[in-house]
């Protein structure tokens, strides 16, 4: 009896990931993210906020800190429009908008996730509502 239970719950994992590995570039939408300050940086001259919105907790932080990069690269020298931008974290590949907004020595640099890509082929989706 034993043996046949452990059989059945080793055909049953097998199943469940049989059907796991058919989710490749599976899309999914979500509703909820976590919105907050994730980084602030100051130095003389001014003082950096990074904040993201719609964002994931397990790769929130790391996002954060590539967002800040991606602006210290880019978009530090001049104030637009709200530009789409991928960024590689350790664990995920996210495309949103990022938008920056400077008054006197302070500097909020706001990320907006859009999409989300992981490793296992799964794409998320914000979605303000779901239909």
């Amino acid at each position: 009896m034993k043996q046949c239970t452990t059989l059945m719950l080793l055909l049953f994992a097998s199943l469940a990931t049989a059907q796991n590995s058919g989710n490749e570039h599976s899309v999914k939408m979500y509703r909820y993210g976590y919105n907050g300050m994730e980084l602030i940086a100051t130095s003389s001259k001014e003082t950096i906020i990074v904040s993201t919105y719609n964002s994931k907790l397990s790769i929130k932080e790391d996002i954060a800190q590539k967002v800040f990069h991606y602006y210290w690269d880019n978009l530090r020298n001049h104030v637009s429009e709200p530009v789409t931008v991928t960024i590689e974290g350790e664990n995920a590949k996210v495309t949103g908008k990022c938008v920056v907004i400077k008054k006197g020595k302070l500097t909020a640099v706001e990320f907006h996730f859009e999409k989300i890509e992981w490793p296992n082929g799964i794409i998320e989706v914000h979605r303000m509502y779901q239909d």
